[in-house]
């Protein structure tokens, strides 16, 4: 009852209003240039170039810059190889099959990778979940606009957002002293639990996607990478107990999430009221993801879905069944990653007690 009680606990507030906006601000202005310019299908690299500004969120003005060019930087090349594989696997013509087991495994290694990273740069938000949904769902894109296009769109959403994450120097009350604190270096135990965190993020989205690819073989599924981006989540947290509740608190926010994306969906909203929808979904998933993991996902699945039916329309029955089937499924199976190894080392430790008990 303690573990449900905390899951539902609104923590106090400090400040998330100031970020939530900066963050609606720095995709709403891209998605509507896009739209104005009837080049919504290139919406998606504005969409993940937008993430640069949820960097650094309570930083100091240079940190936040200096933090979220690096971030941005690290988004963009996440994007630019996800948009090479795309191509490289539609120039080879490989069977559907074979291009999904393979996307599986590209996939993976880019949360590995993407996590280490991120922990030696001790950025925040932790892990590489938006570096996993951000691969994988442009890598599933056929038929992709020129390269170039894309790679602008992105490069220029991001500077965009850098600027708005300095915006507010323009007021001389809301500045903040120009200074850049020395990086301090990472620990060896800090180094060694990078290291394990990113086995750790392999192991979660190799496992929830090829479940989640055989499944989906099996009973008609689809977005496999969703069951990846929520095998991810519980591996972020400070204790076993606090990890675990992050698991569950996605599949509850999902469901909640899915009931709202519902009565979206009913009023048939236009091109301009969806990029609305999204600037919203943003800003109240930026407002608690601090505060409350469950009311940020209430948030940020319709953020997720809407986005994805911008760029590549398709029946939103499938797309409702899909979500919550996969967001299941990896949830399910980073739970299990979390508990592997205190279960591993519970045998282990049975196992060698026995001979001396007998």
């Amino acid at each position: 009852m303690k573990l449900l009680a905390e899951m539902f606990t609104l923590a106090p507030a400090n400040k998330d209003h100031h970020v939530a906006i900066r963050c609606a601000v720095g995709v709403f202005v891209p998605l509507i240039t896009l739209l104005l310019l009837d080049r919504l299908d290139l919406a998606i690299f504005a969409s993940f170039g937008a993430f640069t500004g949820i960097y650094g969120r309570g930083e100091l003005h240079r940190k936040r810059f200096f933090i979220q060019v690096r971030a941005g930087s690290l988004m963009l090349v996440v994007m630019l190889i996800a948009s090479l594989f795309a191509r490289a696997s539609g120039a080879l013509g490989l069977p559907a099959t074979a291009s999904t087991w393979l996307l599986v495994l590209a996939t993976t290694l880019v949360a590995g990778a993407c996590s280490l990273v991120i922990a030696w740069w001790r950025h925040r938000p932790a892990g590489s979940l938006f570096h996993i949904f951000a691969f994988a769902a442009i890598a599933s894109i056929p038929g992709q606009p020129p390269l170039w296009q894309c790679m602008l769109v992105a490069v220029l959403t991001t500077a965009f957002c850098l600027l708005v994450g300095l915006s507010s120097r323009v007021l001389r009350s809301r500045r903040t002293p120009w200074e850049m604190p020395a990086p301090a270096r990472l620990t060896p135990d800090e180094k060694r639990a990078a290291r394990l965190e990113a086995v750790g993020y392999l192991a979660a989205a190799g496992l929830a996607g090829s479940l989640a690819t055989l499944v989906g073989q099996w009973l008609g599924f689809g977005h496999n990478y969703w069951a990846m981006v929520a095998a991810v989540v519980p591996l972020v947290g400070r204790t076993t107990r606090h990890r675990i509740a992050r698991g569950v608190q996605r599949i509850i926010g999902t469901v909640l999430g899915l009931l709202l994306l519902a009565g979206i969906l009913l009023l048939h909203p236009v091109p301009w009221q969806t990029v609305l929808v999204i600037a919203i979904c943003q800003f109240g998933a930026e407002l608690f993801i601090a505060r409350n993991y469950v009311v940020a996902q209430v948030f940020v699945t319709p953020l997720a879905l809407i986005s994805t039916l911008l760029v590549a329309p398709a029946s939103p029955d499938l797309l409702l069944r899909d979500r919550i089937v996969e967001t299941v499924i990896g949830a399910a199976v980073g739970i299990a990653v979390v508990l592997a190894p205190a279960a591993w080392a519970r045998s282990r430790s049975q196992s060698h007690s026995k001979p001396a008990n007998a």
